[in-house]
């Protein structure tokens, strides 16, 4: 069965079962199926670099509109459905770390993907860890080194001194990193405390972070 062919039966068969069991689309709402045509197109990586302090990270959406809605819907919505659409981004984040990664000729052996554990809250509410999964969906294998330790509260509503103090020494390494080169990799980064958090947890076990990205930022506002 060739690629067109194949393409053309699956998507008969979502039509079917949309039929059967309206879905609203996770971007926008409308009955559709997981994700209509024009929020996949809204979607599509655009992966850029933002800084937080002094780390550089790859994100490849902006945490707005169709992309925040999917990601919400994914994380916290069980829309698993949207999975597909969501790790292509993410993929195309982590590759731009790579490329960045400096004296990195051929294949990136030996460096570790490394996402950011789930608070035990959110383990107990998803049942599993969204990052974790995505990384999968896109073919990519993470790296369990990192623990929570202790439990921070809800990041929503904490300015950027709160996010960090929040944060500080809630991660330790599972076991030493010993010159273990790691991308760190996230969903969402706002003030970057989480992956700034990681970071640490893996400097202290004796990796060395050569990357960090993410799935998506949330734009900083300037101030007035």
């Amino acid at each position: 069965m060739n690629r067109l062919l194949r393409d053309r039966l699956a998507a008969a068969s979502l039509d079917a079962w949309a039929v059967v069991l309206p879905t609203e689309c996770s971007g926008c709402g409308a009955l559709d199926r997981a994700l209509c045509t024009s929020c996949r197109l809204a979607l599509l990586p655009a992966v850029h670099p933002v800084t937080r302090d002094d780390a550089l990270v790859w994100a490849a959406l902006t945490y707005e509109g169709v992309a925040r809605h999917a990601i919400a819907a994914y994380k916290d919505g069980g829309r698993t459905d949207a999975a597909a659409a969501l790790a292509a981004p993410l993929r195309a984040a982590i590759v731009a770390a790579l490329a960045a990664v400096p004296s990195l000729n051929g294949p990136p052996a030996g460096i570790q993907l490394v996402t950011v554990p789930s608070s035990r809250r959110a383990w107990r509410v998803r049942g599993h860890h969204p990052v974790d999964a995505l990384l999968r969906r896109a073919g990519l294998h993470p790296f369990p080194a990192l623990a929570q330790h202790g439990e921070p509260v809800d990041q929503v509503g904490l300015n950027r001194a709160e996010r960090a103090a929040n944060k500080c020494n809630t991660l330790v390494a599972r076991r030493p990193l010993d010159q273990v080169r790691i991308i760190l990799v996230d969903d969402i980064v706002t003030t970057g405390a989480t992956l700034l958090e990681a970071r640490r947890a893996v400097f202290a076990a004796g990796g060395i972070v050569v990357g960090l990205a993410a799935l998506a930022e949330t734009r900083r506002l300037l101030p007035r």
